[in-house]
C-alpha cells in the first residue's frame, strides 16, 4: 500500500509539474513576444488564406494573439480607414474561402475601406473565381507574369454513395419531408433524382449571376461582356490585362511603382496591426450589445469539437442566451448563425431560449456562409434577419431513419440475432430495417415536427403554414433567393446586422457601444486544460490533417447523419453541395 500511494504521489507532482511549466511558457510568450509597433507609414498586409473561422476554435491561440476571424478581418480594415499610420492595403487572396457568405462579408468591409481614398490593390498569383471577386473589390488589380485568371464559372459536386452501400451490403433506410430535403439522396441514390438537381441548378445559377454582377460592376463591363469573357477562361496574364479583367502584370517588387503605395512601403502584417490598431474605446457606461455566435452541427449538451466538426451544443448555447437576456446592460443581441442545422431538439430548445430573449430585447440574426434547416430554425427569433446574397439558407425539411449493416456483417459470416421485450424495442436495430409499424411510428414523429416547423416560420414571418410550405419542402435557397420569397429581410453582413440592433435598441446611430462577445473569451486555466486534454488540433489523426478543408468538410458532411443517426433523433441538417 505505501508503495502504491508513493508512485500517485509521484505521478500527481509530475501532472503538477507539467501545469505549471505550460502555464509559464503560456505567460512568458504572452508577455516577452510582443510584435514590434506599427510603422509611421505602413501598408496592411491582408493574406486571405483557406476558410476562415467565424470565431476562434482554439482556445490556446487566443491567449498569444489576437485570432484571426472574419470579424476582426473586418474590425482591423474598418480601423485602417481612419488610421493615419496606414496608407494603404495590399490585398493577397491566396486561397479564399469555399463558400460566398464569408466571401461577400469581406468584400464588404474591402469595399468600405475604399471609400477612405487609401489605395486598396490586390496582388494575384493563381486567383479563381472566389479569389478573384475579392480582387475586384480593389483600386488596382495586378497579376504576377507567370500568374493565371481562372475565371470559369461555378460549378457543384454532390457525393452519392448508394453504390457504395450496395456493395457491402448495408442499407439506408432513410425518410424525409420535403421533396427537395436531398441530405438522404447521398446514402440512398446514386445520382441526382429531378428535384435534387432543379435545387442544385438554381442554386449554381443564382451564385453565378451574383459573381457576373459584381465583376461588371467594378470593371465597369455589361453582364453580358462579363459572361464572355468567363467562357473564355481560364486567362493568361497577357490576355487577363488586355480584357480589362486586371490592370497591370508585375512581379510583387513592381507594384509599388504604379499601384500608389509607394517605390518602398513598410508591410505591416494582419496579424501585426490586430493586436495594435486603435479601437474605439467606449465608456465604461456605454450601452451593450450582445454578439451571440451559433457556429457548426446542431447538437444537444456542451458541443465544442466532436464527431461531426465544430459543434452548437444546445446547453452551452442556451446559457449564454439566458445571461444576456437577464443582463440589464446589455439592450440588444445579434444571433450570428453559420450552421448547416443538426439535432431537432436540440434547436427547439434553443429556439424556446431566443424567443424569451426577443421578448426583452431587441434580436437580430446575421448570417454567414449557412443558416438551414436546423440552423434557420435558431434564426426565426429574430424581429429582423439579415443575410449575404450567397448565404445558404431555407432548408425547412426533415429526415430520419438509420443504416441497415446486417447485410455487411453477413458478406463476412457474422449474424446477429436479437431478445427483446417491447413491440418497439428493436425499432433503431442496425441488423434490419424498419417494420411497416415503426416506419408509421417514424413519420408521424416527422410530420409533427415538420408541421411545427412549417407554422413557427410561418409566425416569425408573417405569413400563413400554407405560404411557407410551398417555399419549404427541404430547400435551399440563396441570400438573395430567401428575401425574394420572404424567409430573410435585408441583405448585408454583420456590421449591418449590428447597427440595426442598435436602432431598435433606441441607441443613437453615433454612440460607440460595447460588443459582448459569446462564447467568451477562455481563461489561461481553461486554455490549458482544453489544450492538455486534447482539443481539436491535437486529437486530429494523421489522414485527415493531411486532407484539405474541402476534403475534410465533404467527410464531415458523410459523418454527420452516420453519427447522429445513431440516437434515432429526427435531423433537420441541410444537404450539403459542394461548390467549386
Amino acid at each position: 500500500m505505501a508503495v502504491r500511494r508513493g508512485i500517485w504521489v509521484v505521478v500527481f507532482l509530475l501532472g503538477c509539474a507539467v501545469l505549471l511549466s505550460a502555464a509559464l511558457v503560456a505567460f512568458s510568450w504572452v508577455a516577452f513576444s510582443r510584435p514590434p509597433g506599427v510603422p509611421d507609414k505602413g501598408v496592411l498586409v491582408l493574406k486571405i488564406q483557406g476558410d476562415l473561422e467565424e470565431i476562434s476554435t482554439n482556445p490556446f491561440d487566443a491567449l498569444v494573439h489576437e485570432p484571426v476571424t472574419v470579424r476582426s478581418i473586418t474590425e482591423a480594415l474598418r480601423a485602417a480607414k481612419t488610421d493615419p499610420r496606414v496608407t494603404g492595403v495590399l490585398l493577397k487572396p491566396i486561397q479564399a474561402p469555399a463558400l460566398w457568405g464569408k466571401v461577400q462579408e469581406l468584400r464588404d468591409a474591402l469595399v468600405d475601406f475604399r471609400s477612405s481614398g487609401k489605395p486598396l490593390v490586390a496582388f494575384l498569383e493563381y486567383a479563381g473565381d472566389r479569389e478573384y471577386v475579392l480582387a475586384s473589390a480593389a483600386t488596382r488589380v495586378v497579376l504576377v507574369p507567370p500568374g493565371q485568371l481562372n475565371l470559369t464559372g461555378l460549378a457543384s459536386y454532390q457525393v452519392f454513395l448508394r453504390g457504395t452501400f450496395d456493395m457491402v451490403g448495408a442499407q439506408p433506410d432513410l425518410l424525409h419531408i420535403g421533396d427537395y430535403k436531398t441530405a438522404v439522396n447521398t446514402f440512398t441514390e446514386k445520382g441526382f433524382t429531378p428535384a435534387h438537381r432543379e435545387m442544385t441548378e438554381s442554386l449554381n445559377h443564382d451564385a453565378f449571376e451574383q459573381l457576373l454582377g459584381v465583376v461588371a460592376s467594378a470593371r465597369k463591363k455589361t453582364v453580358d461582356e462579363v459572361r464572355t469573357l468567363v467562357d473564355q477562361g481560364p486567362m493568361l496574364p497577357d490576355a487577363a490585362l488586355g480584357h480589362g479583367l486586371v490592370d497591370d502584370v508585375a512581379y510583387f517588387d513592381e507594384i509599388g511603382k504604379t499601384s500608389g503605395l509607394g517605390d518602398r512601403f513598410s508591410e505591416l502584417p494582419l496579424e501585426q496591426y490586430l493586436t495594435l490598431m486603435p479601437a474605439a474605446r467606449p465608456s465604461l457606461t456605454a450601452p451593450k450589445v450582445a454578439v451571440l455566435y451559433a457556429v457548426g452541427t446542431i447538437v444537444s449538451g456542451s458541443g465544442g469539437t466532436g464527431a461531426t466538426g465544430t459543434e452548437v451544443g444546445s446547453d452551452k448555447l442556451t446559457e449564454y442566451i439566458r445571461e444576456v437576456r437577464n443582463d440589464d446592460s446589455i439592450k440588444a443581441a445579434v444571433l450570428r448563425v453559420d450552421s448547416p442545422g443538426g439535432s431537432t431538439v436540440a434547436s427547439d430548445v434553443i429556439w424556446r431560449e431566443l424567443m424569451l430573449l426577443r421578448a426583452r430585447k431587441p434580436l437580430v440574426v446575421s448570417m454567414s456562409d449557412l443558416a438551414a434547416s436546423g440552423g434557420y430554425y435558431i434564426a426565426m427569433p429574430g424581429h429582423v434577419i439579415v443575410a449575404q446574397p450567397g448565404t445558404l439558407t431555407g432548408s425547412i425539411g426533415i429526415f430520419s431513419g438509420k443504416f441497415v449493416v446486417g447485410g455487411t456483417y453477413n458478406k463476412l459470416g457474422m449474424t446477429i440475432e436479437a431478445v427483446s421485450e417491447g413491440k418497439y424495442a428493436e425499432m433503431y436495430s442496425g441488423a434490419r430495417p424498419f417494420t411497416a409499424d415503426e416506419r408509421v411510428k417514424v413519420e408521424e414523429q416527422m410530420q409533427a415536427f415538420y408541421d411545427q416547423f412549417v407554422e413557427k416560420v410561418a409566425e416569425s414571418r408573417g405569413s400563413t403554414p400554407e405560404k411557407i410550405d410551398a417555399v419549404a419542402q427541404g430547400r435551399v435557397w440563396t441570400g438573395r433567393q430567401a428575401r425574394e420569397k420572404g424567409l430573410v429581410d435585408e441583405l448585408g453582413g454583420l456590421p449591418r446586422a449590428i447597427a440595426i440592433a442598435q436602432q431598435r435598441a433606441g441607441i443613437a446611430k453615433d454612440t460607440t457601444v460595447q460588443l459582448v462577445t459569446y462564447p467568451p473569451r477562455p481563461s489561461v486555466l481553461e486554455a490549458l486544460s482544453s489544450t492538455l486534454g486534447g482539443g481539436q488540433s491535437m486529437r486530429a489523426s494523421l489522414g485527415e490533417a493531411l486532407l484539405s478543408p474541402q476534403d475534410r468538410e465533404t467527410l464531415a458532411s458523410v459523418r454527420r447523419p452516420l453519427q447522429m443517426l445513431r440516437r434515432g433523433e429526427a435531423l433537420a441538417l441541410l444537404p450539403w453541395v459542394f461548390v467549386r
